[in-house]
């Protein structure tokens, strides 16, 4: 996509990156990497920790995993809640864009806002019929409690143009892990992983 008259492209901008989870006993850990010339899995640009049990859910990410560096984070305005919305703050704690999730909507289908200098957008999970069946397999008894690698995602669209501007590809596999593509060069990479990573750590909120 090219950058619409009167915007400038973000500060900082990776068009397509990968995420995948870790999990340990109280911190959930996310590797953020660029993609290759290949396609494929690149170097490490960002690792990022969230704590459980935490009353404002806050998510920080480091240049690395020695952790030495934070270079952006995102934390829920209000104690836990379904309606918080969270600001995604740089290194020097400036506010540089904001998500939330969209509650009566996402009883269906998971809808998400997302807000960054020049992009205001929306994303919802692709697969209406994946959404519904997700929703449906935990009331169905001795099923709820089964563990199925449900494969969804998500489309945010720019709100004005109906352009994509983040797309999120979940993957099978054993830990969670997420191919991120961003079409829109005003969408600042910091925002869109804070975005990518939340899919994941806030979904069942």
């Amino acid at each position: 996509m090219t950058v619409p008259a009167g915007h400038q492209p973000a500060p900082m901008v990776v068009p397509h990156f990968f995420v995948k989870q870790r999990i340990t006993m109280m911190v959930n850990r996310y590797e953020i990497r660029m993609a290759a010339p290949d396609g494929g899995q690149g170097q490490l640009i960002a690792f990022a920790e969230q704590k459980r049990m935490k009353l404002k859910e806050e998510v920080v990410f480091f240049s690395d995993e020695s952790k030495s560096r934070r270079v952006f984070s995102f934390k829920a305005r209000q104690r836990l809640d379904v309606h918080a919305q969270h600001d995604v703050y740089d290194e020097y704690g400036t506010v540089i864009g904001y998500f939330s999730k969209e509650f009566g909507a996402s009883l269906l289908r998971s809808t998400w806002n997302l807000s960054a200098p020049g992009v205001d957008a929306v994303g919802q999970e692709r697969s209406m019929f994946i959404a519904v069946l997700r929703r449906v397999w935990g009331f169905i008894p001795y099923l709820g409690d089964v563990w199925v690698p449900f494969v969804f995602h998500f489309d945010f669209t720019d709100t004005r143009s109906g352009q994509v501007v983040l797309s999120s590809h979940k993957r099978i596999a054993f830990r969670d892990a997420y191919d991120v593509t961003v079409p829109d060069p005003r969408l600042d990479f910091r925002v869109a992983a804070a975005m990518a990573v939340a899919l994941d750590a806030l979904q069942s909120r």
